[in-house]
């Protein structure tokens, strides 16, 4: 006799199956539910008529195939490496397909001083007044968007930062998430809350998504949340290392107070497709915020993001720099917004999206705008550049004994380094590095045998 499986797909079936299982308060469940009505209210995105998916078409995307109740793979505690040395990190979590594998807790300082650092799971145990507070209520909603809206009903775990008036945590945050299960979606949300006056540093990889066979596909709908009170700070970044047969659609949205300092970074390097949305709201006045982007993309990949720099608080300041290399048949597309509100009088902002094409069958799409609705401000000014490595390099590089495919190696990995030296784990840093080493010569080599 064959073991009955969990169904597959997204369905009114399993949200309820879903929302049985787990337990959670009343107040959680509504919202569940509240997010699986936008979600079935919500036309799939379009590519004939949404400006914004025109570039990234969702033939290839098998949604009924997800398995949002499958079972997790097994996982004993401490089965996932850190992410960074203990000693480098304030505290540390793992989570693999729902699970928390590994933990490292904050110090005991820490602790007394109000900061909290857990999945999201237990903090809807141990903190639901404040999950009921901010959990999609003021950032994200689930009525975003149709994937968020989809994320709101069928979100799985994640992690949950709160940290209080007035109080630094200096080492950075360590967080590994991982998908596994064949077949079975992940969908992760982060929730970072600073208060007033208070600083910290945070780093989270994803992974998983590999294939068990050529046609399998994987699936993941995340959600990341910032609010930071004024007069915090706040250095975060994430590294996307999906694997070749993930489908990744994400939302990240940060709400700035007075005088914030906000740096995001953004790192994409897997997935067969990623879709995003990267956003700083700078509704107070002297809010500052720093996005810094890279993503390598090779083989066939298809990587698109959105960003927007939201200028509505007085004398803010924003600077985006984004860059890419694609290589083989990969493809990607950056649309960078940014936009004025009136009354947003002493605004500066400015947005740069570089590109490098390692072959002639890739292609990279750069997309800048700008809505200026207040005449009072500083400037704001974009640009966009999408070109082969540049052959004068090449030439000066070659000419000193190195080979065509060394000197490419040197430019690429000379062309990003400026955004893995900022992020805030020298351990990311040395393994950034040496990912793009290793993806460049091996596309060098295909480009001399050709």
């Amino acid at each position: 006799m064959t073991a009955p499986t969990k169904p597959r797909g997204f369905t009114e079936a399993a949200i309820t199956e879903l929302i049985t299982a787990r337990g959670e308060p009343a107040w959680m469940t509504a919202r569940r539910r509240a997010a699986w009505e936008a979600y079935s209210a919500m036309p799939m995105p379009d590519p004939r008529k949404d400006e914004e998916w025109r570039r990234t078409p969702l033939r290839r995307l098998e949604l009924d195939e997800a398995a949002p109740l499958a079972p997790p793979s097994p996982a004993q505690f401490g089965t996932l490496g850190q992410l960074a040395p203990l000693a480098d990190l304030s505290a540390s979590l793992t989570l693999m397909d729902g699970n928390v594998t590994d933990r490292q807790p904050l110090s005991d300082a820490l602790r007394k001083q109000g900061v909290i650092v857990t999945d999201l799971r237990t903090a809807l145990v141990e903190h639901a007044d404040l999950l009921e507070q901010y959990f999609m209520t003021t950032a994200v909603k689930a009525t975003d968007a149709k994937f968020v809206a989809l994320h709101g009903a069928f979100w799985d775990n994640g992690v949950f930062v709160y940290v209080p008036k007035g109080v630094a945590v200096e080492l950075p945050i360590g967080v590994v998430v991982e998908a596994t299960a064949p077949g079975r979606a992940s969908l992760t949300h982060t929730l970072v809350v600073l208060e007033r006056d208070s600083h910290i540093k945070y780093v989270e990889e994803l992974r998983g998504g590999t294939p068990e066979n050529e046609d399998a596909q994987a699936f993941s709908s995340r959600v990341i949340e910032i609010l930071m009170a004024d007069n915090a700070t706040l250095d975060y970044a994430t590294i996307q290392r999906f694997g070749p047969a993930m489908y990744d659609f994400y939302q990240t949205r940060v709400i700035q107070g007075k005088e914030t300092d906000l740096t995001l970074h953004t790192v994409e390097l897997g997935a067969a497709m990623s879709k995003g949305h990267i956003e700083a709201m700078l509704q107070g006045d002297g809010a500052h915020a720093k996005l810094l982007g890279l993503y390598f993309a090779d083989g066939d990949q298809h990587l698109d993001r959105f960003t927007l720099q939201d200028h509505q608080g007085r004398a803010t300041t924003s600077d985006l720099l984004f860059k890419g290399v694609v290589a083989d048949k990969a493809r990607s597309v950056y649309s960078g917004y940014i936009r004025v509100h009136p009354g947003a009088k002493g605004s500066q902002a400015y947005q740069q999206n570089r590109n490098i094409q390692l072959s002639r069958t890739a292609r990279a799409d750069s997309n800048p705008s700008l809505e200026i609705a207040e005449n009072d401000i500083l400037g704001c000014t974009h640009g966009a550049t999408v070109g082969k490595v540049d052959e004068e390099q090449l030439f000066y590089l070659m000419c000193r004994g190195l080979s065509r495919a060394q000197a490419t190696q040197m430019i690429v990995e000379g062309f990003l380094d400026v955004l893995i030296d900022a992020i805030p784990l020298a351990s990311v840093q040395a393994a950034l590095r040496d990912e793009i080493t290793t993806r460049v010569a091996a596309t060098s080599v295909e480009t001399d045998a050709a």
